[in-house]
């Protein structure tokens, strides 16, 4: 259980006269006092699902002071729900998280997790991810991650370290078992990693090292030094180099009994069966209090510097929050640092809180449009996978 610091306050500041609206999008029907200072103005977007603009600032901003425009959804979990979109509905690839949204007719989105951005596999998670049962990727670097299902109607949420333990055993007795080192991504010298048929439609290897292609819980063919296997839409492909190329080649010839065996762990335990999990970090909350412990998994860069960010978090009564800060642009918003984002979520009424990926990945559409400003030069960057928001 990570260690509990000291909350940590995020700073009231006087606020300027700004007018409401976000920088796109309609203008908002209703404002108030921001918790936690500035102006805030609301507006319904559907059934159960709200959305927020906050605006804080000061008039001394040019003299260290901040600005910072703030998005956020509240999602009512017994009117709404929150789904998982992959780029492209594969694991390779990007894109925008506003055509995420509009293939699977959600309300509105947020970009989700970590992701390779550049390469072949471009796109691929940089951390956990699995759906439906199915591992997809494995977690990093100790990283928290969220875990989300639907309960007796309602979406549930939790925040929790996940570990996760696989082996492929070959034969009929099992005995002949070796560890799994990856799930859908590329090999390193002595890796096992196994393809799920979210990948790709072939595994984008090189020639090197062996991969033997299984369905119905047996090893179909076995190739050797071959590349790209085409990945059955009812199996998987369990690739190797070095080492684990040896491993399959002796254990894995065709006909021989496959199983992969998964075994997942969560600390502080999921109080349900996810349907879905995806990987993130830092942790910002936990029981109401600011979380920094995690701090050593991140470059200081990262973690003490303001960037644009996205979050989710959990209120006590189950009420969804979802994030989107702006930043890197000094006469909109400056965007967080790591206890500014947690003093955020907490003043949002979150008991618990995740960090999501940020920078120029920070996106949040509502019906069609990014109401969001995001930072890059371009405009919206493409992006592995997004959070939807659904209305029951």
């Amino acid at each position: 259980m990570p260690k509990i610091a000291r909350a940590v306050l995020i700073l009231t500041l006087t606020s300027a006269v700004w007018t409401s609206g976000a920088p796109n999008g309609p203008p908002l029907s209703r404002q108030d006092q921001a918790p936690g200072g500035g102006t805030m103005t609301r507006e319904p977007v559907g059934p159960g699902i709200e959305r927020i603009v906050i605006r804080r600032g000061d008039f001394a901003a040019i003299l260290g002071g901040g600005r910072w425009t703030i998005h956020a959804l509240t999602v009512d979990p017994a009117r709404a729900r929150i789904g998982l979109g992959l780029a492209l509905d594969e694991i390779v690839g990007t894109e925008a998280v506003r055509s995420i949204a509009a293939r699977h007719g959600a309300v509105a989105a947020v970009n989700g997790g970590y992701f390779r951005t550049k390469g072949l596999l471009k796109g691929e998670p940089a951390g956990l991810m699995a759906l439906a049962g199915r591992i997809l990727s494995e977690p990093a670097k100790g990283r928290a991650s969220l875990a989300v299902a639907e309960i007796g109607g309602r979406t549930r949420i939790a925040i929790a370290h996940i570990r996760i333990q696989a082996e492929v055993a070959a034969g009929e007795d099992g005995r002949n078992a070796r560890r799994i080192d990856g799930f859908n991504r590329d090999r390193g010298p002595n890796d096992l990693v196994v393809f799920t048929p979210e990948f790709h439609r072939t595994t984008l290897t090189d020639p090197g090292g062996a991969e033997a292609v299984v369905r119905g819980g047996k090893s179909i063919e076995m190739r050797d030094r071959a590349g790209s296997s085409p990945i059955p839409s009812d199996g998987a492909v369990i690739s190797g180099r070095g080492a684990a190329a040896e491993w399959i080649r002796k254990h894995l010839a065709a006909g021989t009994a496959v199983e992969i065996r998964t075994k997942v762990e969560a600390e502080p335990p999921l109080p349900f069966p996810p349907e879905f999990l995806i990987g993130g970090g830092p942790r910002l909350l936990a029981e109401g209090k600011s979380i920094a412990s995690e701090a050593a998994a991140f470059a200081d860069g990262f973690y003490a510097t303001r960037h644009p960010r996205t979050a989710i978090g959990v209120r006590a009564d189950g009420t969804i929050v979802l994030a989107a800060i702006d930043g890197r642009q000094p006469g909109l918003s400056v965007g967080m640092t790591i206890p500014e984002l947690a003093g955020l979520m907490a003043d949002l009424g979150c008991v618990d809180a995740l960090n999501l990926d940020g920078g120029g990945s920070t996106t949040m559409v509502v019906k069609g449009e990014v109401v969001n400003s995001p930072s890059d030069s371009g405009g919206e960057r493409a992006v592995s996978d997004a959070l939807l928001v659904f209305s029951r």
